[in-house]
């Protein structure tokens, strides 16, 4: 009968020691299995999928401070194309300035009040000059907020007789604001100026 016993309690024993095995098992299992989930499902929310022209694209999704002087560049980029690309129309030349002064402060509409009360934009429709801008290279220091820029660009004031290359140099600070559709990369351009705008030859 003591042997019985004996038997019935070591069987418990193992059966005890093996449940909480088993219990300690399935735990590691669910904890690994809910690990791997939300891996998985962070690394799907990096990835986003563009339909364009009928094919499927893969779009990586990365932290704005990983673009963010790309960004800025291109900011400038534009403002300074819609700033200064403009044609003997005086609703290009609004269409374009409006589009200019949403990625700018009072700064950008100070130089724009300027020109326009000098009278450069009623030439420009007057003599019917076309005015192009290609941005060369864009400086940014990333190191103190507002990040500092300096835009190196050439302008072409094209008549009908004549082309002109201006070289142009500006400067400013950009802060963060809310993206929009106007605003796309949300930064906002403050105390804009230019600090050099010559003539050069044309090469022959």
């Amino acid at each position: 009968m003591f042997t019985q016993f004996k038997n019935i309690d070591t069987a418990f024993s193992h059966i005890k020691r093996f449940s909480l095995f088993l219990i300690v098992a399935c735990l590691l299992i669910s904890l690994f299995a809910i690990y791997k989930g939300f891996t998985m499902v962070d690394r799907a929310q990096q990835k986003v999928y563009i339909l364009a022209n009928g094919k499927v694209l893969e779009a990586a999704v990365g932290e704005r401070k990983d673009n963010i002087a790309v960004e800025i560049r291109d900011h400038v980029k534009m403002f300074h194309h819609y700033f200064f690309s403009l044609d003997p129309d005086e609703k290009v030349i609004q269409a374009n300035i409006t589009s200019a002064l949403n990625l700018a402060d009072e700064s950008a509409k100070r130089a724009y009040d300027n020109l326009k009360e000098k009278g450069y934009f009623n030439n420009l429709i007057s003599a019917n000059i076309s005015q192009e801008i290609s941005v060369d290279s864009t400086l940014v220091d990333l190191g103190e907020y507002p990040y500092a820029f300096k835009c190196y660009a050439t302008q072409r004031l094209i008549r009908a007789t004549s082309t002109v290359r201006r070289k142009l140099v500006t400067t400013g600070t950009l802060r963060n604001v809310s993206r929009s559709d106007n605003n796309p990369h949300g930064f906002l351009i403050q105390r804009w100026q230019t600090l050099d705008n010559h003539d050069e030859p044309l090469n022959p």
